[in-house]
């Protein structure tokens, strides 16, 4: 019997502290909010309580997700988590999320391409299940901290990234839920943005900071995002057009908008979230997919619904499931 792979419950979790513009204008000494309005979207971010850290947040998503799945976290056999701001280099920050989240069954493992990772974790997820009779549910989480990496004076970085959580459930179906992956990567860009301390290049010398050492083309999303998609769309034996639903990474409005035209497809079928949670990277998209269906907009059954993404280093990929 053919396994499909198809997703039964998303969840979501935003912390409470929400940050304005106009706060981070007061806190830089500058203005900043017309500019991030134009050209990101981004009108207030979420950050994390001093005593809450990346496992936390990933915690009280994947529970809104499990209780949406009607399922326990007893239930899950794996539990994967994308995330490139973990709680500690080693172990895995998976380890303390089935602690704290009580999945006892389950199998761990942390995966980082950045903020691309979701986008990997689906492709991987929907694979074991389609491979391995031994997992029948899988929980994806997306975990952002990112605002503990950040130097609030640097106002290239402060102004965009916020925190936040966002968990899929994966389970068989009897009909095909997951249609396909095309992921892909270019390492050249591997110095331009990131966390560079902690490992073995670069041990901790002093607190490690996000640094953005080189800018990227500005038009690297605007070229790869259709093309991902056009390629997935080939891949697996559909049009563009066939798309109901589709979300992207979630770091700027106006990019969102131009590939939506690029693709010829009206905005209506897709949906955004960084004008009132700012830049949650890993997290961003499954917290996108939670806000559309709890307003109504989200895919509905039958559907083909992709996602599309790309993070630091440079990875990037397309997946797409069928509702």
């Amino acid at each position: 019997m053919n396994r499909f792979a198809r997703i039964a419950g998303v969840g979501r979790y935003v912390p409470a502290r929400r940050i304005t513009n106009a706060e981070i204008e007061e806190m830089l000494g500058e203005p900043v909010d017309q500019w991030l309005l134009e050209h990101t979207g981004i009108a207030a971010r979420h950050v994390m309580a001093p005593d809450q850290v990346t496992s936390d947040l990933a915690v009280a998503a994947a529970r809104h997700a499990l209780e949406q799945a009607g399922l326990t976290p007893q239930d899950v056999d794996l539990l994967i988590l994308a995330t490139d701001t973990p709680d500690y280099i080693s172990p895995g920050t998976s380890s303390a999320v089935q602690a704290k989240l009580g999945a006892v069954n389950a199998a761990t493992f942390d995966i980082n391409n950045a903020c691309a990772a979701f986008v990997y974790g689906l492709d991987i997820a929907a694979r074991y299940i389609a491979t391995d009779p031994a997992y029948d549910v899988i929980l994806l989480i997306g975990a952002y901290g990112m605002t503990r990496y950040l130097d609030w004076s640097d106002k290239r970085t402060c102004t965009l990234f916020a925190d936040g959580a966002g968990a899929v459930v994966l389970v068989p179906g009897d009909r095909q839920g997951f249609l396909g992956g095309y992921l892909y990567a270019d390492g050249s860009y591997w110095d331009h943005m990131g966390i560079y301390g902690g490992g073995t290049l670069a041990r901790y010398d002093c607190p490690p900071t996000l640094r953005i050492r080189k800018r990227y083309p500005p038009d690297v999303n605007l070229e790869m995002w259709p093309r991902l998609v056009r390629g997935l769309m080939e891949k697996i034996g559909h049009e563009v057009a066939d798309i109901d639903f589709i979300l992207f990474t979630q770091i700027n409005q106006p990019v969102i908008r131009a590939v939506m035209s690029d693709l010829g497809l009206p905005l209506e079928r897709t949906h955004w979230i960084m004008d009132k949670w700012g830049y949650t990277g890993s997290a961003c998209m499954p917290m996108a997919l939670s806000d559309a269906i709890e307003r109504g907009t989200g895919p509905a059954a039958g559907d083909l619904v992709v996602f599309c993404g790309s993070g630091a280093g440079h990875a990037m990929g397309a997946v797409a499931f069928r509702w």
